[in-house]
């Protein structure tokens, strides 16, 4: 039978994006955006005029499933990614969570200072979110994959030590080499928190997830294993034993070179490329049948132009023999032009 037609346990043969990460080269490449629910749309704009601060939109249910929604109604994306903030899992564990107007978020206690048994957990957080997938789910055509998402280990420890984030994750780096057992300690806490979380996203409805390890590429290779490898592993080794079947995105941001590790000893079904990631490169590095994500630099796409078709036509060149789900190389950036989104989506699908 032509694996682009076979699926597993039956399952939807319309999900190209699935299919895709499930290892099937499909005729199609299927295209979404990280962060492309957010502050280019002007309808999200509207809604979070409306509904107040961001945080009290992701854990408002019906609204952040609208806005989960909003680009898959006005872009037809491949999929679409749950509306929340990696953030919600030290919120759930028991710090305070709010975000500073053009600062960012802020945590506290900040864990340098705190021990982490004066944390009181707060499930309730976990359970709005659960609600949004659910509607989510319910509202979903059965083209598009869902896909849940959460901050892997390291990533959410920077946030948690420091109270916010850093531009070379310096607290959190010096505090894992001179107090290494309660690091261990919170990373483990995370893992806890974080399987948690995502089987319960699983349940409530998604087709797929995705650990996002943005602060990835400020960690020594030793480092990078014991944090970012070895606590990943762990997460989807624990995912597979409930759902063997649910495919698991990783996206360890600014790796370079260690995205060979990484690939090899995760466990993970497809891996996302950031933007200083040469296709060729990783095209040649990682395994064959590996399904790959990105990488397109999130400024081409607000230049437009040539240096727009240019770059999309390299990528799609590049992966054209693998499984390979189009995307940027980080989020979505405020300032995108919407016709710029429109152009992306017609040279992808061309």
């Amino acid at each position: 039978m032509d694996d682009r037609l076979s699926m597993p346990n039956g399952t939807d043969s319309q999900k190209i994006l699935l299919q895709t990460l499930l290892g099937r080269k499909t005729d199609q490449t299927p295209v979404w955006l990280m962060r492309q629910a957010g502050r280019y749309l002007p309808e999200y704009r509207e809604l979070r005029a409306q509904k107040g601060g961001f945080l009290e939109l992701c854990y408002d249910a019906e609204a952040a499933a609208e806005v989960t929604l909003q680009p898959i109604k006005r872009f037809g994306f491949d999929g679409a990614i749950l509306f929340s903030d990696i953030l919600i899992v030290p919120h759930a564990m028991g710090q305070k969570l709010w975000f500073e107007t053009g600062e960012g978020p802020r945590l506290a206690p900040r864990l340098v200072d705190a021990a982490l048994s004066s944390l009181e957990g707060a499930p309730e957080h976990f359970k709005a979110i659960y609600a949004t997938v659910r509607r989510v789910s319910e509202r979903l055509d059965d083209k598009t994959t869902f896909m849940g998402f959460a901050g892997s280990p390291w990533t959410v420890a920077t946030y948690m030590l420091h109270g916010q984030g850093s531009k070379d994750q310096g607290v959190a780096r010096r505090f894992a080499y001179q107090n290494e057992a309660a690091f261990a300690e919170l990373i483990n806490a995370i893992i806890e928190n974080t399987v948690e979380y995502l089987l319960g996203q699983i349940e409530a409805g998604v087709d797929a997830v995705q650990l996002f390890d943005s602060w990835a590429g400020s960690l020594s290779p030793a480092q990078f294993e014991k944090w970012v490898i070895a606590p990943n592993a762990e997460i989807i080794a624990r995912l597979k034993a409930v759902h063997p079947d649910l495919p698991i995105i990783g996206f360890p941001k600014g790796a370079g070179a260690k995205l060979v590790a990484y690939a090899n000893e995760t466990g993970a079904d497809a891996i996302g490329l950031d933007e200083t990631v040469d296709p060729v490169w990783a095209h040649e590095n990682l395994p064959v049948d590996l399904p790959l994500q990105g990488n397109l630099d999130p400024l081409a796409l607000i230049a437009g132009g040539e240096a727009l078709e240019q770059s999309v036509r390299h990528i799609l060149q590049v992966f054209e023999d693998r499984p390979h789900i189009f995307n940027l190389g980080h989020g979505i950036l405020p300032d995108t032009p919407i016709e710029h989104v429109e152009k992306l989506l017609t040279l992808v699908r061309q």
